[in-house]
């Protein structure tokens, strides 16, 4: 029986098996008492009553299967007479004691039967819990399994019995149905098998004996005329008028359940409720529990000796006349009831399956019809003698076709081959479990969701991925985990085992589809029917490639360590099936195969015992490689990294800090994504408010000393830190350079929330480019005035404006746009007329004057509109191609020197201070840890002896420069190829060559792990 129709049956069989046996008891309790005339008290003939209660359909059962009855009905039979077993011996020892002489009073009865139903599913419980726990130690050793299960069921069973005076039968029941439930997946290949096979005997041998030991105790009685059995048949005629009460109770019980069977479950109808009366055999329990009453009888002067055989006589009888009444005239009954009928479906399967079978008949004779010793084989005789393959009349059709005026045999085909898939992926998961591609534990939950999808099949397309959905993602918990007072170390250890798992589903989803639709295909080919479920198998997996895209991109070590497992497996595993083969074909003696295939057992239990691990890069790595951390001079940035707290993890849906709330430090984004909301910053124009990889958030407001302006919410698993408030301010004032450069930072992320129609598709490479490469920065006094060019974006980070066009008084933050020249290059025409808008960030006009002080930061966006592709081209870390011919060979010349010279903006005043350098050096730092992380620090560290040479903006004015308007931003990708880029002089070093190579193909197989590369990804996790 499968586990997860046993759940969907469980009320059913519980119906059966409980108020179904009490009522069957009673039926024939009362029917034995009135009309049988032994003198038997009231609590003798309820005692054979119940004993007479337990069925044994295995005869029905192995017949239906055969025949190809519905699954469900096969269950609720095998699962009734597997569960009403042991309720039967409740029964029977409740009754038996009573015989004795004990008396029981409700609530007794009640006690007593609670006590021991539930003392037995405990015990079983617990010696299922103990043995699965055991087998997991337990390598590829088939007699110790077998053995393990052998000796727990006879422990169990012997404590139940006893020493804890509850129904061993009903504890080996709950030890069996656990083992169903929760270890099928711990027995695989051949040892399932062995162990299956080595059941089914015990099975087969237990009930012969005791059909034996019946026959021989009822024809002892006989043979020896002791009166026990009369000879002149009267003991012979209530024997048969027995079994009509034992088909009219069976009749009641289900009569009187019918309704509640028909409403639970899978449901039933009348034809299978038919069936259901039918197949009451009985069987092994009732002669087991008969037996023991004669020698009981035997034993104990309180119960006369002929009890015990005319107990034993009249179930023996039972038994009989089930078996051959009942159990040969089932099949006449099914054919009568249609139900051994298969579905107009299933015979077009069959017939094209028969019409393939031919086709592989014919190849197979065409590679052996001719033998180089025996020489050709009569194909006509062959024929002959492949009987299953004669009579194939009409044409070699397809056997699903879909017409257009029948759409109820188009709904049935869809319905057939969606199962017929679905049973694909179920095996291809048994595959993968023996190659050791996923764990016992991802295979049962992947099973399950099959079962799940096959249930909902009749009534919408393939849905078996929704019952990991919630597996896959983050359930509610572990935000709890995270919040409550937890080592970091621990969160990180559940988060990432959880992260493996989801993985681990997803991946072995993806293949098994995949599996499952290339023998779809190859099997019935090309129709409408296929093709639509083909689709929708390939629609159900988007969620699940998707979800190992973001995992690829934000935590790539997590698939590295998985693949690299499953590898490792796979080798071993060829290796045994190498070793084995060379045996088989008599390369290898005996001893030699053992001695080499116990070396590869033992590396397999070591991968199993001590598996590659997810290794977290270290908090100082993601700090050194973390952009606005890694660029600071090393005095200010280890005064930043003693501070900061130890790495945090983030779940989706979890806030870094609040709209309006008190500023009390940054966050420093190592790995994750993080989106951003607002009641006052509409963000309407934003398609994707997120920030990701080396953004520093909060910064601006510490600098401002106001209030965070907007919400930042993990939107994936975050890998973050926090730099409390006070020290920044310490660094801030620690040196100008420094100061500026955490402007500039902060302009960044602020240019994103203020103007996310420019900026949002920008990556953080991108925009820091754009402030090393076309902006200008400047503190200005009051009375000074500012114009901002035409194609170019102000921000006001600090101080307080006037618009002079409108004499509005405009306060930071604030967007400034000129008040002349074209819009469309920042497609704002909609969002900002003359003044302000409705959010009284964005303002226009053609020229602003400082109230007290202001600090602007001016961005030339005219090489965007210069530059259509800009917008469009996907970003990547390495360029391939870069015409030389495009930028004037002079500027980009000095690019090729990385980094000494990267990203070296246009001189725009012949004279700048060290301070002013200084400051440029640490954004084009920022920029080069943005894009090339680690490497950045080996590069540099290599190249120390050359100075930065970059003249930059000045950092205070008294009148405002120029921004010049020539040249492109370009260089969107800071990745140009190398060669031929622009001046075939400048010299690569090889060594260079080979980082950026490693870069630019990097995936998640890819990388050792002393190397941590960084890059900017708008991916996100979607965990709830």
């Amino acid at each position: 029986m499968e586990v997860h129709q046993i759940k969907r049956c469980m009320v059913q069989m519980v119906l059966l098996a409980g108020p179904g046996v009490l009522i069957s008891t009673f039926c024939l309790g009362s029917a034995l008492k009135l009309t049988f005339p032994y003198n038997w008290s009231w609590k003798t003939s309820l005692l054979l009553g119940g004993l007479l209660s337990a069925t044994d359909p295995v005869a029905v059962v192995a017949l239906l299967k055969e025949l190809g009855a519905s699954k469900k009905l096969n269950t609720i039979i095998e699962g009734e007479s597997l569960m009403n077993d042991g309720t039967a011996i409740v029964v029977y020892q409740l009754f038996y004691q009573m015989v004795l002489g004990r008396s029981f009073n409700v609530g007794d009865i009640i006690k007593f039967l609670t006590q021991v139903a539930l003392g037995a599913v405990g015990i079983g419980l617990a010696f299922g819990i103990a043995s699965v726990f055991w087998l997991g130690f337990i390598f590829n050793d088939t007699v110790i399994e077998i053995a393990l299960t052998l000796a727990v069921s006879y422990i169990a069973y012997f404590t139940a019995q006893n020493e804890a005076d509850v129904s061993g039968v009903l504890t080996v029941m709950t030890l069996g149905m656990f083992y169903s439930a929760f270890a099928r997946t711990a027995f695989k290949g051949e040892g399932q098998q062995s162990l299956h096979h080595f059941w089914e005997m015990v099975a087969y041998i237990a009930n012969t004996l005791i059909f034996i030991l019946s026959g021989v105790v009822i024809a002892q009685s006989v043979l020896h005329n002791d009166n026990h059995i009369e000879s002149d048949g009267t003991s012979w005629g209530y024997l048969i008028l027995l079994y009509v009460f034992v088909q009219i109770s069976r009749a009641i019980v289900v009569g009187v359940l019918y309704p509640f069977l028909r409403y639970f479950g899978y449901g039933l109808d009348w034809k299978e409720a038919i069936i259901l009366i039918w197949s009451g055999l009985r069987g092994a329990v009732a002669l087991a529990l008969s037996l023991s009453f004669k020698r009981s009888s035997d034993t104990l002067s309180s119960l006369h000796q002929s009890t015990g055989v005319l107990f034993v006589f009249f179930t023996g009888g039972i038994v009989f006349l089930t078996l051959t009444v009942n159990g040969s005239t089932t099949q006449f009954i099914l054919h009568l009831l249609d139900l051994d009928k298969l579905s107009a479906e299933k015979r077009r399967i069959l017939d094209y399956t028969r019409y393939e079978m031919m086709s592989k008949a014919r190849e197979a004779f065409g590679d052996l019809r001719d033998d180089e010793e025996l020489g050709p084989a009569d194909w006509d005789t062959v024929k002959r003698y492949i009987a299953c393959l004669r009579d194939l009349e009409g044409e070699h059709m397809q056997p699903q076709i879909a017409y257009e005026s029948d759409h109820n045999l188009q709904h049935m085909n869809l319905k057939d081959i969606r199962v017929r898939l679905l049973n694909g992926v179920q095996a291809a998961y048994w595959g993968m479990l023996d190659e050791g591609r996923i764990t016992q534990a991802t295979a049962n939950l992947l099973m399950q969701s099959v079962d799940e999808g096959i249930d909902l099949v009749p009534y919408e397309p393939l849905c078996d991925w929704k019952g990991l959905k919630a597996h896959v993602h983050f359930p509610n918990y572990y935000r709890f985990l995270h919040m409550s007072n937890f080592p970091q170390k621990l969160v990180t250890y559940f988060i990432v085992g959880r992260l493996e798992s989801a993985c681990y589903i997803c991946a072995a989803f993806l293949r098994a589809h995949r599996i499952a639709r290339t023998q779809l295909y190859e099997f019935i080919g090309e129709n409408e029917v296929t093709s639509i479920v083909i689709n929708e198998s390939d629609t159900e997996g988007e969620e699940a490639r998707q979800f190992l895209e973001d995992v690829r991109v934000t935590f790539p070590q997590v698939l590295h360590v998985l693949k690299t497992r499953q590898v490792t497996n796979s080798i071993l595993q060829h290796l045994s099936d190498y070793i084995q083969n060379l045996e088989k074909v008599g390369l290898l003696e005996d001893k030699e195969m053992l001695h080499l295939h116990d070396a590869v057992q033992t590396d397999l239990k070591k991968l199993l015992r001590n598996p590659p691990l997810v290794k977290m890069p270290k908090a100082n790595d993601l700090l050194g490689i973390h952009p606005f951390l890694g660029a600071l001079p090393p005095k200010a940035r280890e005064s930043l990294v003693g501070s900061t707290k130890e790495m945090k993890l983030k779940l989706r849906g979890v806030s870094l800090y609040k709209e309006g709330s008190k500023t009390n430090g940054i966050w420093l984004i190592s790995n994750g994504v993080v989106k951003w909301e607002s009641n006052n910053l509409r963000n309407k124009h934003s398609l994707h408010p997120r920030f990701s990889h080396g953004s520093t958030l909060g910064l601006y407001e510490v600098l401002v000393e106001k209030p965070y302006i907007c919400d930042m919410i993990a939107d994936s698993v975050l890998q973050c830190f926090f730099i409390e408030t006070e020290r920044i301010l310490s660094v801030l004032r620690s040196d100008p350079a420094v100061e500026d450069f955490l402007w500039q930072e902060s302009a960044i992320i602020l240019a994103k929330l203020l103007l996310p129609q420019i900026f949002e598709k920008m990556s953080m490479q991108e925009l820091r480019a754009l402030v090393v490469e076309r902006s200008i920065m400047n503190r200005y006094i009051g009375g000074e005035t500012v114009e901002i060019p035409i194609h170019s974006i102000g921000l006001l980070l600090d101080g307080f404006m006037k618009n002079q066009d409108v004499q509005e008084l405009i306060t930071s933050p604030a967007t400034l746009l000129p008040s002349y020249g074209e819009l469309n290059f920042v497609n704002l025409e909609t969002a900002v007329g003359p003044g302000a808008n409705a959010t009284s960030f964005c303002h226009q006009g053609s020229w602003y004057q400082v109230e007290e002080r202001a600090r602007v930061i001016l961005f030339d966006i005219g090489a965007f509109e210069a530059d259509s592709g800009f917008l469009k081209r996907p970003a990547s870390l390495v360029s391939n191609s870069i015409d030389p011919q495009r930028y004037p060979s002079r500027e980009y010349g000095r690019l090729m020197s990385w980094p000494e010279n990267f990203y070296k903006p246009k001189q725009r005043l012949q004279h700048s201070d060290a301070a002013d350098q200084e400051q440029h050096n640490l954004s084009a730092r920022a920029l080069q840890l943005s894009i090339y992380g680690s490497m950045v620090g080996e590069t540099r560290r290599r190249t120390r002896s050359f100075p930065w040479t970059s003249q930059t903006n000045p950092s205070h004015s008294i009148s405002y420069p120029g921004v010049p308007s020539t040249g492109v931003l370009g260089r969107r990708q800071v990745s140009a190829r190398l060669k031929g880029a622009a001046n075939p002089g400048t010299q690569i070093p090889s060594s260079l060559t080979r980082e950026r190579h490693l870069v630019g193909n990097s995936s998640d197989e890819s990388g050792g792990e002393d190397e941590i590369v960084r890059i900017d990804s708008p991916s996100r996790l979607s965990f709830h």
